[in-house]
């Protein structure tokens, strides 16, 4: 437990939690402070956690509170103190690896092999694109596929 967790008593039960009603307005309850679960008109119920890296103020979801617990939502908390506490901020790591993930060689290969049959741009035949389709599938993507299209060179020989 770290020492921000020690600080903070938890107030929130998972009875509490369920029995929240909407209302008109979302509305918070908080967990000793940190984090909180937002309650909205429609009656999704969200874990936000709010923080200030450097100077400014930032929030962070932890999720939906169906699919993520008392206890997960404060683990995830601490995980997050743990990366601010290292200079990390989350939101900006969730950036990059939801960017990494975007840009892989199979996802831009497959864009591309879905431009190349357009008649305006090349117009490849059908065939053509189905063998290109099957030699990226057997011979690229398991080994580069999710590779990162950056990271990807051409072989020098």
């Amino acid at each position: 437990m770290s020492h921000r967790e020690s600080e903070l008593p938890h107030m929130l039960t998972g009875t509490k939690i369920g029995s929240a009603k909407p209302r008109e307005k979302p509305y918070k309850l908080f967990d000793g402070g940190r984090p909180c679960i937002v309650v909205n008109p429609n009656g999704s119920k969200w874990w936000r956690l709010k923080y200030r890296f450097g100077v400014r103020e930032k929030g962070l979801s932890l999720g939906v509170y169906d699919d993520t617990s008392l206890k997960s939502a404060r683990n995830k908390r601490a995980e997050a103190h743990e990366l601010f506490d290292d200079g990390i901020d989350r939101n900006e790591q969730r950036r990059a690896e939801k960017s990494a993930q975007v840009d892989t060689f199979e996802s831009v290969a497959l864009e591309r092999l879905n431009l190349a049959g357009k008649p305006k741009l090349g117009g490849l035949r059908p065939g053509t694109i189905a063998q290109l389709r099957h030699h990226l599938k057997t011979y690229a993507f398991p080994y580069i596929g999710k590779h990162p299209i950056s990271a990807v060179q051409r072989a020098i020989c």
